[in-house]
């Protein structure tokens, strides 16, 4: 599922706590949608690039950047 600043900002507005995951290259394009939003999502930032990548190695970048994520959740 591939989520934008716009559904983070409606998450977090009904109360759902939300992290913004991505890759670095998307570093600009998430400052300027949340910047036009008026929001700050919590995010991770994950190495690029995704999609070239095996199952295993997916996996083990999940597991790395669980815990990230769930601290990101609880702030």
């Amino acid at each position: 599922m591939s989520c934008s600043v716009h559904d983070v900002a409606n998450l977090e507005e009904r109360g759902l706590p939300t992290v913004f995951v991505a890759t670095e290259p998307f570093a600009t394009a998430r400052e300027a949608q949340a910047r036009a939003l008026g929001v700050e999502p919590a995010v991770v930032w994950l190495p690029h690039p995704i999609q070239d990548r095996t199952d295993d190695e997916l996996k083990a970048l999940a597991a790395a950047s669980v815990d990230a994520i769930i601290a990101a959740l609880v702030v």
